[in-house]
Parts: structure tokens; C-alpha cells; sequence
């Protein structure tokens, strides 16, 4: 999208937004290089009155003056990935979106925090993309990018209209998987071809009009299940002219590599005063004529989270890291492929591969040498993510730095951590408050009561029903997400994360190594 048409920029890591003009009440805080509009309101006590963040306050004259910057917003989507980058020039790539609504338990995913960016803090009734992309095909990634483009959820969001310049994918995807008889049964990766002695993926997702033959209902070969539900809103989806969005298969080719010739994001390209985005994997080869990625191993999602694109993100002396659901295999193929490169994988800020899980490999970390690491991870049980020696690990791989012997970096966040929960214990329900008559349930009577819910959890298809009694019940009284900020003007460094009590900001900065 343009400028937004801001009169100003925050130069400081963090100052408060007050309510009055005079006074230390704060409604919040504001970051460094976050946008203002001023108020048609006289300054007063060296304060201005702004419009920022979807808020109105006052703010120190002199917090103000500074500039536009790269920020990343690593979005706190609960089990999953959602990452919105936005570029000194306002351009925004949104990778990944988390599960989709309907799957999470907080009914949010980063669909709807995409939209408040765009809505309330931009003042847009348009989401506008230069970038969409699915770093793999598993539904923690790309459901709440389908949760963006599906129009009949369109009343979650407050924006009008969502246009996407151009979508990006790895080309893995899900196909039915053929049977002997000419039907179709569950689903599978596609074709594989042996080349070398070794087996290849070879039926990949390609461009546009790839997309389209693949969701025909008499084509040989079709996408299956949620997957196709989501290819099939990209082809539906719109760019700001009017004309389809560009789908685009991404990778860095292994000649690429060997002759070190960088490989760009397209529209990413070098410029002067932006960022650049480098496509570091996957890593596809030629095999039989096609496209072809390797077999990591026979089970299915190894092969799709180790085919996770990567992007390299370089703005100035600095450097970003992302990092899909690369695990271990994948690693140490990408350490094999890039050897005499490896100085490609080191970084300031890094995702973290896989939301924490310990299917990772050291060596990889040691490649990154990342100042701070950001883990994307839930509460799901079933995952205990992120995994205690993955993060020390990121501790102990981390590039280190030291000032005032207080340790600068490495720095590890996880979204889950910063997630915060206020409890609240209920003591009286009032039925039908506005009515004539209204019924006041309290005491014993209102702690035997019994409240029948529904509880989901992260990723499930059909919520799960259960009760207890209002006496044991707790209600949530208040939520903070767990959103990790990162900005840089090129130099310098700051992570920020919201503190539960008063919505201030917990912010480390330190500058690039490069």
C-alpha cells in the first residue's frame, strides 16, 4: 500500500500515549517508529495531541521526529505461524496466518490482527498485500491466510476489501491420491521419480493456471482437502487493479547457490533504502524435465515442513532469518547444499524452525548465530512447545554480546510466554439485566449451578462439549496475545513485547553484528 499519510514518527524505543495533556495517566504505549497524526489541537506542556495505534492521546513533543522503519510483527496465532512485515515504504508481506478461526481456541487468527493494522492503525477499509505467501501447505500455516481472503467471513473483519499483489508457495501441496480402479482416497505429496539414488518429489504446484487445472473436478490430477479449499480462494483473490493475484512457486535453485548468485523475492529485489528478501530454500532440481524437490523421508510431514521456504531479510548492516517448519533433515540437507556458503544462514533475529520442537539441528543453529530468537508457539498439549533444550539451545548457539557486563544478546522469545491471562472468579449472574424482572443468581445456588461449554482445542475440526459447576469455574477476565515486535532502521535493533498490567512495553534493542 502508499504512505498512510502519517505527520510524524515515534523516535523513541517506547513512550506513553497520555490521556490528558497534562498528568502521568497513560491509555498505553507507543514504539519506536510507529505513525502519528496530529490532532487539530494546540500543543500544551510539550505534549501533542496525536491519533495513533487506533487511539487518541497526547504525546512528548520530543518522543516525536523520528522515521518509517522495517517491523515485523511475529503474531501470536496460538499452535502455528503468522508473520506481517512491513517495509520503510509501507509495503507488507504477510507470511503464514496460523489455524484457521474456526480451529482456534481464541477464535483469532492472524487474519484478525492483520485487519487492525490495516483498519484502525493505518485508517484503511483496504487490506493491502504486495505479498501473500504460505511458507508450506500444512493448515497451522495457511489457515488464517484463508481466513483473509474467504468473503464469507468477511464480517470479522472491519476492512472492506483484501487485495493481494502476488502469493507465493514452496509447490509442495496436497493431492487425492489415486487408487487402482480411477477414484481417489485420502490424500498424499503426488508423483516421485528416482534420480541418483534418490527419490524426488515431482508433482509440484506451479503458477496460476496450474492452480486452476488442479481444482477441476475431471483433472487427473486434483488438490485435495483444506488445501484445495485455500488454493481456491488464492485463484478467486484480486490484486489493487482489479486482475487475478500472480501465483508464484519460490526456491533457490542449487546452481544459484554454488555460483553464489542471490536469488530475490520478486518485488523484493535490491533497491536503495529498502529491504531486500532473499529466497534461501527450498531447494528444488531438475529431474526427468520437472521441478523436483527431495524426499526427505517416507512420512508426509516431514517432507512438508522440511520444504519450508526460507527467507533472508537484509535491510542495511541487518539481517532476518524466517524459517517455515525446517526440521532436522532439511537442516542438514540445506548445510550440505550451501557448504562454502553457510555464512548465508547467520543472522541478527531468526523464527525459530518448527515452533520449538526439538527436531532440529545444532549445527543449523550454530549457522545462524542469531542475536534474538523468536519462537511462534501454543499451549497444545499435545506439542509442549517450545521444547526446554531447544531453548537453550537458541541461548547457547546465540551470537554473544555484552555491554556493561549485562548481557545485550542472544535474546529468546517465544509467543507463548509473552501471552499473558487475567482469571476472574464469577460470584453472581443476573438474568435478563435491562428486563422488568430480572433473576439474581448468587451463593450457593448460583456456585452449584452448572455451566455446559464447548472447549477447542488448537487445530480440531469439531470442539469438544463439557461442564462443570459455576463454584470451580473461573472467567477469563482479560488477554493479552503474545505478539513479538521487531524494528530496525538498518542498525539498530529493538524487540518489544506488551506487559500484562498496563499495557506498557518490555523492549531490548542492540545493534547488528554485519
Amino acid at each position: 500500500m502508499h504512505d498512510p499519510h502519517f505527520d510524524d514518527f515515534i523516535s523513541e524505543e517506547s513512550t506513553p500515549l497520555f490521556v490528558e495533556s497534562t498528568g502521568k495517566k497513560a491509555s498505553g504505549e507507543l514504539l519506536w517508529g510507529d505513525g502519528i497524526r496530529r490532532e487539530a489541537v494546540a500543543s500544551a506542556n510539550g505534549r501533542v495531541k496525536v491519533r495513533a495505534r487506533g487511539r487518541t492521546g497526547w504525546v512528548k513533543a520530543d518522543a516525536l521526529g523520528g522515521v518509517s522503519l522495517l517491523e515485523f510483527y511475529f503474531i501470536d496465532v496460538g499452535q502455528g505461524d503468522g508473520v506481517l512485515v512491513k517495509t520503510p515504504d509501507f509495503r507488507h508481506l504477510l507470511i503464514d496466518g496460523g489455524f484457521p478461526r474456526a480451529s482456534q481456541p481464541t477464535r483469532k487468527s492472524a487474519a484478525d490482527f492483520v485487519d487492525w493494522k490495516f483498519f484502525e492503525d493505518y485508517g484503511s477499509s483496504v487490506i493491502a498485500l504486495d505479498a501473500m505467501m504460505a511458507s508450506h501447505n500444512d493448515l497451522d500455516h495457511y489457515g488464517g491466510l484463508a481466513d483473509l481472503l474467504d468473503v464469507e467471513q468477511e464480517e470479522e473483519l472491519d476492512a472492506d476489501t483484501v487485495t493481494v499483489e502476488a502469493f507465493y508457495h514452496a509447490g509442495l501441496s496436497w493431492w487425492k491420491k489415486p487408487t487402482d480402479s480411477g477414484g481417489f482416497d485420502g490424500r498424499w505429496l503426488g508423483e516421485t521419480d528416482e534420480d541418483d539414488g534418490e527419490t524426488w518429489l515431482v508433482q509440484l504446484l506451479g503458477n496460476r493456471t496450474s492452480a486452476r487445472a488442479a481444482l477441476k473436478s475431471d483433472a487427473p490430477a486434483q488438490l485435495q482437502g483444506e488445501w484445495a479449499n485455500f488454493i481456491a480462494k488464492v485463484v478467486a483473490t484480486q490484486n489493487s487493479a482489479g486482475a487475478p493475484t500472480p501465483i508464484v512457486r519460490v526456491g533457490r535453485s542449487l546452481g544459484s547457490i554454488t555460483a553464489d548468485q542471490p536469488e530475490f523475492l520478486p518485488g523484493f529485489e535490491p533497491a536503495a533504502g529498502q529491504p531486500q528478501i532473499e529466497i534461501l530454500a527450498p531447494v528444488p532440481r531438475r529431474v526427468s524435465g520437472k521441478p523436483a524437490l527431495r524426499q526427505l523421508t517416507t512420512t508426509a510431514s516431514q517432507n512438508t515442513n522440511g520444504h519450508s521456504i526460507m527467507l533472508r531479510i537484509d535491510f542495511g548492516r541487518t539481517r532476518t532469518l524466517l524459517t517455515g517448519d525446517l526440521n532436522k533433515r532439511a537442516q542438514h540437507a540445506l548445510l550440505d547444499d550451501y557448504t562454502g556458503h553457510r555464512l548465508s544462514f547467520q543472522c541478527d533475529v531468526a523464527k525459530a524452525c518448527h515452533h520449538g520442537s526439538d527436531d532440529v539441528a545444532f549445527s543449523f543453529l550454530q549457522a545462524m548465530a542469531a542475536g534474538a530468537t523468536i519462537i511462534s508457539s501454543g499451549d497444545s498439549e499435545g506439542h509442549d512447545h517450545p521444547r526446554p533444550r531447544i531453548v537453550a539451545a537458541s541461548g547457547a548457539t546465540g551470537h554473544l554480546s555484552i555491554e556493561d557486563d549485562e548481557i545485550q544478546t542472544p535474546l529468546v522469545y517465544s509467543t507463548e510466554l509473552a501471552r499473558s491471562v487475567s482469571l476472574g472468579d464469577p460470584f453472581q449472574l443476573i438474568l435478563d439485566p435491562g428486563g422488568a424482572s430480572p433473576e439474581t443468581l448468587d451463593g450457593t445456588r448460583f456456585d452449584d449451578g452448572e455451566v455446559h461449554f464447548t472447549e477447542r482445542k488448537p487445530g480440531a475440526l469439531r470442539p469438544e462439549k463439557k461442564s462443570r459447576r459455576m463454584g470451580q469455574t473461573d472467567v477469563v477476565a482479560g488477554l493479552i496475545y503474545g505478539l513479538v515486535n521487531v524494528r530496525t532502521d538498518g542498525t539498530r535493533i529493538v524487540c518489544a513485547t506488551m506487559n500484562e498490567g498496563d499495557g506498557s512495553f518490555a523492549v531490548k534493542s542492540f545493534n547488528s553484528r554485519f
